[in-house]
């Protein structure tokens, strides 16, 4: 394989990708891997021993040889959303669908084998590696993750793009960009990632595949044209991707912004310090959701933070706030952090959710935990700057949800999550309440939730995937009307007279849902249970678990009134041999004389 001197310590060397080598002294940091053709050519390379390897993206030619790189004693740095396609790898294999599958990411060009990684590279930081300072820019494109690495040497700025881009007009793979069915997401977020590449002002672009790009202006704008003729021949209308990018938000009033490229819809609170408090952030700038649903199918980026600062004078995101714990209104919450410094307020049933997403067996949770650094009180105002906020509850969506009331230029404002569609005009489609049974919808809350709005009497209201709208009291009348009916049609449809399990049609919740256990060793479980009937009764739950596991104790019972909740203790302890994956461990219900069996469960690795 040939290796090529591209500038004073920096070299190519050709292989199933091009691996690009930095060296200082006779130590190098390498940029990708491929087959690992290079640890055979340190001498030509003046090269002892590799310190890192930075991975710009998961697939196979990049990294197929990686393994060699862990025995040569390098550390391994991988983009973050990917990690798991490196080290939990072989997990991916068991769980990924290979019958009717629609998710068409090239998440099985992956590694065969699980290597173990070092870390996660800082995207939009900058960091030392070896002898040498890189930035890792978040450029997805030709996977989701992908990240590019930016080095200055010798007075000029080097870009390390992955596939991004493989020369002027042109990129490597076409089927690459297609993240989902029928869709072009890839072709999409590529465009978006040249704008924030470009925005960076590198003077050599080196790709993946492909030859050294010493004019990137020209060939990103080739490849913007191409793209965007791609993408509009398969639309109905243009696609107008520098108006989103530039342009990302609408401004309701001088000091409330709302971003029409995020998904969910976040909205900016400005101070006049130059501060600006977020109100949910998921997916910034979002090309597409793709179907799939492990770590590597979502990616937060920050590409809109940039305006915020040019065109509305933000110093800082100091604040944000989530108005209830679903993905698409969180995704976005620790890279802001880690690079914003941001501060996470939460109310405190959100904020347990955030924190320990593996208690609940709820949809929607992100992946990692979410600090919270101030939970707050749900009713009492809070100060930020010149505004005052109030949460309140807001079950209906979830339960775990709150509205945020505030007032900015003379309006008042109810942020409400995706609490319900805010798209009714009288004589168009009726209001749809945006109930789900899972979420631990219960019959009552919209009538409470049309309760609140009435008190709290907003002039705006904003929502998580809809237009903001004005509110009159036609429009209350409306969401008091849907709340009442809603709950009438589940009086009529459910057997509550005599057994009242809600909406949610179960009576036990174990929790943690998702526990880690050691052999031999006890893990507590606590257990919520309902009584149903009418009257005062004894509940009773017995834990379920697998063959050679004990439970202490077997069985708990209390006397609970009608329709109301309590809680049990239990330690179960695996096997002080063995492992496995997700042991399951069910709670039996008995309320009175009435077996309701084994409503619920929890999963429990043993390692």
């Amino acid at each position: 394989m040939a290796v090529t001197r591209l500038a004073d310590g920096v070299f190519q060397v050709r292989d199933t990708c091009n691996v690009y080598v930095l060296t200082r002294g006779r130590d190098a940091v390498l940029i990708d891997f491929g087959d690992g053709v290079v640890l055979d050519r340190l001498d030509e390379l003046g090269v002892d021993r590799v310190t890192d390897v930075l991975v710009t993206h998961h697939h196979r030619d990049q990294v197929q040889g990686l393994a060699r790189a862990v025995a040569h004693g390098a550390r391994i740095w991988v983009p973050p959303s990917e990690r798991d396609l490196f080290d939990r790898v072989d997990e991916h294999w068991r769980q990924r669908e290979i019958y009717n599958y629609y998710d068409l990411r090239q998440d099985r060009f992956s590694l065969l084998e699980s290597v173990p990684v070092t870390g996660t590279v800082p995207e939009y930081r900058t960091r030392r590696f070896g002898a040498f300072d890189v930035t890792t820019l978040p450029t997805p494109g030709h996977t989701l993750g992908s990240v590019s690495y930016l080095v200055d040497m010798d007075g000029r700025r080097l870009a390390f793009t992955g596939d991004l881009i493989y020369g002027p007009g042109k990129v490597w793979s076409m089927a690459a960009l297609q993240w989902s069915y029928s869709a072009i997401e890839g072709a999409q977020a590529t465009v978006l990632s040249l704008y924030e590449l470009e925005s960076r002002q590198p003077d050599l672009v080196l790709p993946a595949h492909g030859e050294p790009i010493a004019d990137p202006g020209q060939a990103f704008a080739l490849l913007e044209t191409r793209l965007r003729a791609f993408t509009d021949s398969r639309r109905a209308k243009p696609w107008d991707p520098r108006d989103l990018y530039h342009r990302p938000f609408d401004v309701l009033s001088p000091h409330l912004l709302r971003n029409r490229t995020s998904f969910a819809t976040s909205y900016a609170l400005l101070s006049d310090t130059g501060n600006a408090l977020l109100i949910d952030f998921g997916l910034d700038m979002i090309a597409g959701l793709p179907v799939g649903d492990d770590r590597s199918s979502r990616r937060p980026w920050l590409p809109s933070l940039s305006v915020l600062r040019k065109d509305f004078g933000v110093d800082r995101v100091e604040v944000a706030i989530p108005t209830h714990y679903h993905d698409d209104h969180v995704a976005g919450f620790n890279l802001l952090r880690e690079v914003e410094g941001t501060r996470i307020w939460s109310e405190r049933s959100v904020a347990d959710v955030l924190a320990v997403p593996a208690r609940y067996d709820l949809p929607c949770l992100w992946y990692d935990p979410i600090p919270v650094d101030r939970v707050l009180e749900t009713g009492r105002p809070i100060r930020w700057h010149e505004h005052e906020l109030t949460v309140y509850p807001l079950p209906g969506h979830t339960l775990y949800a709150v509205a945020i009331a505030f007032e900015v230029d003379g309006t008042r404002v109810v942020a409400t999550g995706d609490q319900q569609t805010t798209t009714w005009l009288p004589g168009e489609e009726p209001e749809v309440l945006n109930l789900q049974y899972k979420n631990r919808f219960r019959i009552d809350d919209f009538v409470a939730s049309a309760a609140l709005y009435r008190e709290l009497s907003p002039e705006l209201m904003i929502s998580g995937h809809w237009a903001p709208r004005r509110v009159d009291a036609e429009y209350l009348d409306l969401l008091e009307h849907k709340g009442a009916e809603l709950a009438r049609l589940h009086r009529e449809l459910l057997p509550l007279s005599d057994v009242d399990f809600d909406a949610e049609g179960t009576g036990v919740w174990i929790r943690p849902y998702q526990a880690t256990a050691a052999p031999g060793r006890p893990l507590a479980l606590e257990v919520e249970a309902r009584n149903p009937l009418s009257g005062r009764e004894d509940v009773t739950v017995a834990l379920v678990v697998p063959d050679g596991w004990r439970c202490d104790p077997p069985a708990r019972s209390a006397t609970v009134a009608s329709r109301t909740h309590t809680t049990f203790e239990f330690e179960v302890v695996p096997p002080a041999e063995g492992t496995c994956r997700r042991a399951r461990v069910g709670a039996d219900l008995t309320v009175g004389r009435c077996r309701f069996g084994q409503q619920a469960e929890a999963l429990v690795d043993v390692r």
